[in-house]
C-alpha cells in the first residue's frame, strides 16, 4: 500500500504529490492526521481554523467515496501515527507535499528517518509555492534578503513549466478500494458544529485586475480574500499565479512576497522569534500589559487601529492595510515587542501562515529583512484620511465612534509615541 498524506494541500485537483502517488501506483490510501502537537497548543478547542480543515476533509471524503475509496482520518502525534500504521499495514511509500515552517521541517525529518529505517520511501514534492528553498538564489548562491531583486529573478525564472496543471482528479481509479466511512459520524475530534462564515474560494478576476486601485481601501471589496485558501491549499498556487501573471503585476507581487517570506523562514528558521537584523535584538521594548490589552480589544482611542482589531476579533480576518497600521502602532507608538503582536495574530487570523505573519510583523517593526526603515512610522490619522476618508470602515466596526462621548481617549499621544520609538531605535 502507498500513503498520500494531506497536510496544507486540502484539495483533490492539481495536487502534485497526490498526482504523483496516483500516477505511479495503483493502491493509494489518502490520509489526514490531526496533529496533537499543534492542536494541544490552541487556546480554543473549537478553533475556527480546525473547523475549516474538518469541513474540507468532509468534502474530500465525500468525493473519494464516490470513487470507491475513502479518506483515512487519524489523530495523534504524527510519528506515533506512522508507527501504528506500519504495525498494521505493509506500506511501501509515503507521498507528501513540502512544508517550510520550522516545526514542519523537524516533523518531516523525524518521520523520514523512521520510515527509511523501515525501508519505506518518503517522497516529497513542491506544491504550495512556485519556487522554494534554493530555487531562487543570488549569483553567489546565497539567499536573497531583499525583495525587489528576488522578485525580478523570480519573474525571469517563471515559465509555463512552473504553471502546468497536475490533473490528480483524473487518476482516482488508483485509490485503495475500501469500505466508506462518513467523517461526519466520527466522534474523535470534539469540534463545534457552529457555522463559521469563511471567504469563498472562487477567484474573482475583476478584483485581481483592479487590485492596484482597490487593495488599500478596507471599506470596499478590493482584495481577493484567498489567503485562507492559500494557507490550507484548497486552491492551486499555480492556477492563481497564472491568473495574476496575465491580469495584475501588483497582485502577482503579493504572491511573490509570500514565497519570499517562506524562503526566508526556511533559510533562517531562528527568525520566527528572533529579529532578522541582529542589532535590533537589543531594543528596549516597554511591553506595557495594560496598553497591550487595550490594543487587543480595539480600545486604543485611535479609530482606524481599533476598527482593525475589532474586525480581527469578530471575523478572524483583517484587511492587509490594517495589518500594517495596527502592527506599526503596537511596535512603534506603544513600543511593545513585535512577538506579542505576532502571537496574538497567530491565535486570531483564519489565514495565519507563520512565514508571512512573522515577516509582516518584522517588516512593521523594522527588525526584519527588507523592512520599513525604523523612522517610517504610520500616522493613524493620515492613514484614515487616505484610505477611509468617509469613515465607512471605521463606522462598521466601531459603532461607538459616531458618538464621540462614548469613544475612549487615545492611550498615547501620537507625537510623544513617535519620538519615543525613534529614540529607542536610535539608542542601538
Amino acid at each position: 500500500m502507498v500513503i498520500f498524506w494531506f497536510r496544507r494541500d486540502l484539495r483533490l485537483i492539481d495536487n502534485i504529490a497526490l498526482y504523483s502517488a496516483l500516477n505511479e501506483n495503483n493502491d493509494v490510501q489518502p490520509i489526514f492526521i490531526f496533529d496533537e502537537n499543534i492542536l494541544n497548543k490552541l487556546e480554543n478547542k473549537f478553533d475556527a481554523r480546525v473547523n475549516f480543515i474538518y469541513n474540507q476533509l468532509v468534502e474530500i471524503n465525500k468525493y473519494l467515496i464516490k470513487e470507491g475509496g475513502r479518506l483515512l482520518v487519524l489523530s495523534g502525534k504524527p510519528i506515533e501515527v506512522f508507527k501504528d500504521l506500519l504495525r498494521k499495514n505493509r506500506i511501501e511509500k509515503v507521498y507528501v507535499n513540502d512544508d517550510y515552517e520550522p516545526y514542519a521541517v523537524k516533523r518531516d525529518a523525524e518521520i523520514e528517518k523512521f520510515l527509511k529505517s523501515e525501508n519505506v520511501e518518503f517522497i516529497v514534492k513542491k506544491d504550495a509555492v512556485i519556487f522554494h528553498k534554493n530555487d531562487i538564489l543570488k549569483s553567489d548562491n546565497t539567499p536573497y534578503t531583499v525583495f525587489t531583486p528576488y522578485s525580478k529573478k523570480w519573474k525571469l525564472a517563471l515559465d509555463t513549466c512552473n504553471l502546468k496543471e497536475y490533473p490528480s482528479q483524473n487518476l482516482f481509479k488508483n485509490i485503495v478500494k475500501t469500505k466508506p466511512i462518513e467523517i461526519e459520524k466520527l466522534e474523535i475530534y470534539g469540534f463545534s458544529q457552529k457555522k463559521y462564515l469563511y471567504p469563498d474560494k472562487e477567484i474573482n478576476i475583476e478584483i485581481i485586475r483592479n487590485y492596484n486601485k482597490t487593495r488599500d481601501y478596507p471599506a470596499i471589496a478590493g482584495t481577493s480574500k484567498l489567503s485562507l485558501h492559500l494557507r490550507f491549499g484548497t486552491i492551486s498556487i499555480r492556477n492563481l499565479v497564472s491568473i495574476a501573471n496575465e491580469n495584475s503585476e501588483v497582485y502577482l507581487n503579493e504572491l511573490i512576497w509570500r514565497e519570499f517570506y517562506m524562503m526566508i523562514i526556511w533559510h533562517y528558521p531562528e527568525t520566527i522569534d528572533k529579529e532578522f537584523k541582529s542589532r535590533y535584538r537589543f531594543i528596549k521594548w516597554r511591553n506595557n500589559e495594560h496598553e497591550f490589552k487595550a490594543w487587543c480589544e480595539g480600545k486604543t482611542g485611535y479609530p482606524i487601529v481599533d476598527a482593525g482589531m475589532r474586525e480581527l476579533n469578530q471575523t478572524g480576518f483583517m484587511h492587509n492595510r490594517l495589518r500594517m497600521i495596527t502592527a506599526s502602532f503596537l511596535t512603534k507608538h506603544l513600543l511593545i515587542d513585535w512577538r506579542w503582536g505576532e502571537s496574538y495574530f497567530a491565535k486570531k487570523l483564519l489565514d495565519y501562515e507563520q512565514a508571512s505573519n512573522v515577516g509582516g510583523w518584522q517588516w512593521a517593526a523594522s527588525t526584519g529583512c527588507d523592512a520599513v526603515p525604523y523612522f517610517r512610522i504610520f500616522n493613524p490619522d493620515s492613514q484614515t484620511k487616505k484610505f477611509d476618508p468617509n469613515f465607512e470602515y471605521i463606522n462598521k466596526w466601531l459603532p461607538e465612534f459616531k458618538e464621540s462621548k462614548d469613544y475612549c481617549k487615545p492611550i498615547v499621544d501620537y507625537n510623544f509615541g513617535r519620538q519615543r520609538a525613534l529614540s529607542a531605535f536610535k539608542d542601538i
